[in-house]
C-alpha cells in the first residue's frame, strides 16, 4: 500500500518526458532560480491569499506564512537543482509535500490553479529576463512532476486510511470503488 518515491518519481519523469537535457538545463540556471524565487513566492502567496479558503488555511497564525514563504523559496530552488539529480531525496521531499497539503487540506482545487499561477508568472520572468523557451518548458515540466506527488497523496492517504479502519484488503477496496463508480 502506497507509493515508493522515487519509484513514482521515475515514472513521472518518464510521462512528462523530463530529460537529461531538461536537468542540465535547469542546472545550468540555477543561480537564476535563486534570485526570481523570493519573487515568486509573492505572487504565489498574493494568489493564494486572493481565495477566502486558502487564505484561512494560510494565516491560521503569524509565524505560519513567514514559514511558508521560505519553504516555498526553497521548493522553488530546489527544482533548479534536483537536490540529488532528481533521486531519491528529492523524490522524498515531493512526496512529504504532498501529504503535508494534504494534511492541512490544501486540496487539489487549491493547488492545480496555483501551480499554473507558478508556470505562468515564471513564464511572464523567463521572457522579462531574456530566457529561452526551452528553460519554460524545463520547468514546467518539472512542475507538474511536483504537483503529481501532491495530486498522489489525495488518492493514497484516503485509501490507506481506510483500509487500515476497515481491515479490507487494498484489492477489495479498488474492487469497491470501481463497483461504485460505475453506478454513478
Amino acid at each position: 500500500m502506497g507509493i515508493e518515491p522515487l519509484a513514482f518519481m521515475s515514472k513521472m519523469v518518464n510521462r512528462v518526458e523530463f530529460s537529461e537535457e531538461d536537468k542540465a538545463l535547469l542546472k545550468s540556471e540555477a543561480d537564476w532560480g535563486v534570485i526570481v524565487a523570493p519573487d515568486m513566492a509573492k505572487v504565489f502567496y498574493a494568489y493564494l491569499e486572493r481565495d477566502e479558503e486558502m487564505n484561512k488555511i494560510l494565516n491560521r497564525d503569524k509565524e505560519s506564512i513567514v514559514r511558508l514563504h521560505k519553504t516555498f523559496i526553497e521548493w522553488f530552488q530546489e527544482m533548479f537543482t534536483g537536490m540529488d539529480s532528481w533521486g531519491q531525496n528529492y523524490a522524498e521531499r515531493r512526496w512529504k509535500i504532498g501529504l503535508i497539503h494534504f494534511r492541512l487540506g490544501i486540496e487539489p482545487q487549491h493547488v492545480v490553479p496555483a501551480m499554473a499561477t507558478v508556470v505562468n508568472e515564471v513564464g511572464k520572468r523567463l521572457q522579462t529576463d531574456g530566457k529561452n523557451q526551452a528553460l519554460r518548458e524545463s520547468l514546467e515540466r518539472i512542475c507538474m512532476i511536483d504537483l503529481a506527488f501532491i495530486e498522489q497523496a489525495y488518492l493514497e492517504l484516503p485509501m490507506a486510511a481506510i483500509i487500515r479502519e476497515t481491515g479490507w484488503t487494498e484489492d477489495l477496496f479498488r474492487r469497491l470503488v470501481a463497483t461504485g463508480v460505475r453506478s454513478i
